[in-house]
This record gives C-alpha cells, structure tokens and sequence, in this order.
C-alpha cells in the first residue's frame, strides 16, 4: 500500500479534504468534536503524515522561528527560551536557537542565516548594536519580536519587565532596614535594561534623600572590571552597606568578591539581585531577589510572533510589560 494522502483520510473519516486541512492547521472554529474524533481516528488508521514541506510551500511558511539571544548564560535567557519552546512546540513551531554573546557581528549573521533558512518570524533579544538591521527587518514586514530589552525608534513588538519599578522596590526595601548608603552595579549602560535600571536606582534614591553621586554608589563596568571596582568602592568614603546586583552575572562578581574579602553578608555588605536565582534559597544566608516571570514572557513572545505570522492582517506593533516580584530573603538583613 502507498504512502496514505489527505484524499484518503478525507474519504476514511467522511469529510472533505479542505476539513482536513483545517484540522491539520488547528482551525478548530467551526469543527465539532465527533468530526475531529474521525479524522484523528483516520489520521491513525493510515499511518498518514503530513507532507510538510509541500504544506509549508503552499502556505508560503516553513513552520520555524528563530530566537536570537545576547547571552545564553544568563538564567534569564535560558527561562525565555524555555517558555518560547513550549509554546512552539503545542503549536508544532519548530524553534532555531542562537547564541550571539553580546557580539553584533555574530548577531547580524544569525539574522541573515535565518532569513536565508526562511524562518517565519524571529524573537531577539538584541545587542543593540544592529540598528541598521533592526529597522530594516521592521520596515521590510518581517514578523520580529524584541525581548527583555527595547530598541529605539524600531516599530516591533517589545516584551519587558518594568525595570524601575522594580528597582525602585529594592531600595525601599533597603532603605526601610536602615540603609542610607546604597550602590548598584550593572554592565555597561549599552542596553535599554540597565539604563532603566540605573534610572530607577537614581530616581528612587533621590525621592528618600540619599546620596548616590558623591560616593559614586552606581557601577556601571564589564563583568572582568567588577571585583576591581567593588574593592576601590568599599576601600573608599562612606562605603555602602548594601548592593543590588544588575543581573546574576553581577552577582556571581560581588560573591567571589565578598568571599575573597572575608565580608559577611548582610552584617558588612547586604546584598540583592536581580534575575530568577535557582539557588538563591540554598545561599548561606539565603539571597534576596528581584524575580521576572521569564517563562511567562517566553510563552506570551511566542503567542505574538505567531499571531503575527498567521494573521492575514498583522497587528499594530505593541509594547508588553511583565511586573517583577520582590523575593526578601535573609541577605538583605534585619533593621539597622
């Protein structure tokens, strides 16, 4: 017997083939449940699978994405990706995953490679040294979707935390333990989340009154120059009694820091950090952090750029902004 056709279940099952199709596609509006039972019943009964190169040429789709990410190694990064998986594979999306390490040259040749592979659509969360490339994919009607960080003057669905905001709740939560002197330490202000961050941090510790400029309480370095300007920052005047950590990588830093000086935490140096920490209850004493619901962004960018793909009419470009939670730990300390 020959390789099983639409025709065949179309005829085992006592529909037309165009119900098939809709079946095969998920169009589930106006099918009823006996109808989807039959085909499915039919669909095994055949040992019938879908021609999907064929499928993805008539539907001018070939049924992948590509996810471009800054830096796998951020927890972060690896939670999104988890999301965007998941909700991929419900909708039988292939996902093509790649790495750029903040590296725009990597990133640029990732974009055109998926664009060669012609992936229906691309989730990235950019370097933001792609400008050029960036406007163009969004002028072009390419179906992209910028994560975790935003890109100027680019017309394109966004997915962000509200990153000063959540900062903003660190220190006050800081601040209500008795600290007056407070730092922040973030990468280099390249991408739009450490510079809302650092925004936040400025604007929260000026709406309590305490000094951030003076002391030089915001470190803005690569991760190699941290443990050098923790050093100087502590050896210096009014050294601060606490720091909120830009992201885990950061974290990582002023850990190895705080172990090479022998400091305790939170009695010298209180500490919370942002990204979702997987080991932050296992710490001694237990970490304080700023959690993003990663996975949920990862699901909604999937659920959008798909939308996008499938829609004979895309939408308007839309921003979507996830809240962070607060996870108060012991590192943070007690009342001063």
């Amino acid at each position: 017997m020959g390789k099983a056709t639409i025709g065949d279940v179309a005829s085992r099952a006592g529909v037309s083939k165009s119900t098939v199709s809709q079946f095969l596609n998920k169009r589930y509006q106006h099918m009823g449940q006996e109808t989807r039972i039959k085909i499915e019943e039919a669909i095994k009964a055949l040992d019938y699978r879908p021609n999907v190169l064929a499928r993805g040429l008539k539907q001018k789709r070939t049924g992948a994405v590509g996810v471009i990410v800054a830096n796998i190694m951020h927890r972060l990064s690896t939670e999104i990706c988890r999301g965007i998986e998941d909700y991929c594979q419900e909708q039988n999306i292939s996902v093509i995953l790649c790495n750029s390490d903040e590296d725009g040259e990597k990133e640029k040749k990732y974009a055109e490679m998926l664009q060669t592979k012609q992936v229906d659509g691309i989730i990235l969360l950019p370097t933001g040294k792609n400008g050029p490339l960036y406007e163009s994919l969004a002028e072009q009607g390419y179906p992209i979707l910028f994560m975790d960080r935003r890109v100027k003057n680019v017309k394109a669905d966004t997915i962000v935390v509200n990153n000063r905001e959540a900062v903003t709740r660190a220190v006050e939560h800081l601040a209500s333990l008795g600290h007056r002197s407070i730092a922040l330490a973030t990468g280099p202000l390249t991408i739009s989340t450490r510079t809302e961050r650092t925004e936040g941090f400025r604007a929260a510790m000026s709406v309590l009154g305490l000094d951030y400029e003076i002391c030089n309480n915001i470190i803005n370095a690569e991760i190699s120059l941290l443990k050098d300007r923790f050093r100087k920052r502590l050896e210096g005047p009014e050294p601060p009694t606490a720091l909120i950590a830009g992201n885990d990588l950061v974290l990582l830093e002023a850990l190895a820091f705080v172990k090479e000086q022998g400091l305790r935490v939170p009695e010298d140096l209180a500490l919370v950090a942002f990204d979702n920490i997987p080991f932050a209850h296992l710490l001694t004493p237990t970490l304080t952090t700023i959690n993003q619901p990663s996975l949920e962004m990862g699901r909604k960018a999937a659920e959008r750029l798909i939308t996008r793909i499938r829609s004979e009419k895309a939408p308007d470009a839309a921003e979507f902004v996830f809240e962070c939670e607060l996870a108060v730990r012991a590192s943070s300390g007690q009342a001063r």
